[in-house]
């Protein structure tokens, strides 16, 4: 049974007549003929009296609206996947990193909406690894992430590198840590941390930079905003690693100091190299063959690297 005997024989049903229902498909009158009578053997029932008009029979009364079920189905799937060819798909939807939700990517989101306006753009502020879980599982169209090989290496993922950046120490302004200009890694062990929670890149990232100098990291509390870190850390006790990008508002807070990390080797410790991460943009080939998801794709790829270049060429 194929799709065209069925929508032969609705035209058939619809316009009384093979002659006419030849016409409406852009057929000739025999094909449609030899559509029917296929048809009607893969049946083994005949659809319709032959005589001057074609009157379906019962198994044909009984069938046809079956028939106009699935051809309405097939049309409404047909349009629906030309408007998403077309870029008429009602929304997007992205997964972030916190950091990048309140810093480089508001111009792109609104360069976006005046380019798009009929899509609706859906943003969700995540940790990487979840981030990437729901991307994988077609729950978002694109994501924003720290990169993870493990995640990201699949063959279908295409993968933009976007920007490496140094991490960074935050402290409270009155805090020991605070006198140095970069502070050493011998100093840094010492102090307890507030840490991102478990799923999410930076708390891995630390997690192993403490392990590969054989240090023991004081994780004294899990919050997942920046909010949550620059509150925590302003009391006074709590120390915090965060990326560049991340501490944008706490440079401009007085309660709060940041210090770069100190990359020369310190008592005995065997690790000298920088603490960075990358951000990486992620997606699947399919979804970038559709414009809008392609659009911003491009949005990002000119925009925030330009950002992070000019906000280092300022400091």
């Amino acid at each position: 049974m194929r799709l065209e005997q069925l929508q032969a024989f609705l035209a058939i049903a619809q316009t009384g007549s093979f002659q006419q229902a030849a016409r409406t498909c852009g057929v000739t009158q025999s094909t449609i003929s030899r559509q029917i009578q296929a048809l009607e053997a893969d049946l083994g029932i005949e659809l319709f009296h032959r005589s001057s008009h074609a009157k379906l029979t019962l198994g044909g009364e009984r069938l046809l609206p079956r028939v106009r079920k699935i051809c309405q189905e097939w049309q409404t799937a047909t349009e629906e996947l030309a408007d998403l060819i077309g870029g008429k798909q009602p929304e997007l939807c992205i997964a972030v990193i916190h950091s990048l939700c309140g810093s480089y990517l508001p111009p792109v989101l609104q360069k976006f909406c005046h380019d798009y306006p009929d899509v609706q753009l859906r943003v969700t502020s995540l940790g990487s690894d979840r981030a990437l879980k729901v991307l994988k599982d077609g729950l978002v169209d694109l994501a924003i992430v720290m990169n993870n090989r493990f995640l990201t290496t699949s063959r279908e993922m295409i993968v933009e590198v976007l920007y490496d950046e140094p991490i960074e120490v935050l402290t409270a302004a009155n805090h020991p840590l605070a006198q140095y200009e970069f502070i050493p890694w011998s100093e840094l062990i010492r102090y307890p941390q507030v840490v991102f929670k478990d799923g999410y890149g930076m708390q891995r990232l630390i997690q192993d930079r403490f392990e590969r100098i054989e240090a023991t990291l004081q994780s004294a509390l899990e919050v997942n905003t920046l909010d949550a870190f620059r509150g925590v850390v302003r009391q006074g006790e709590l120390i915090a690693l965060l990326p560049q990008s991340a501490l944008l508002e706490a440079r401009l807070d007085p309660t709060l100091a940041i210090r770069s990390l100190a990359s020369n080797n310190i008592s005995g410790l065997t690790d000298g190299s920088s603490l960075t991460r990358r951000v990486v943009m992620v997606t699947t080939q399919d979804r970038l063959q559709i414009p809008p998801i392609k659009h911003f794709w491009q949005l990002v790829r000119e925009n925030i690297p330009l950002q992070i270049d000019q906000q280092r060429s300022a400091s």
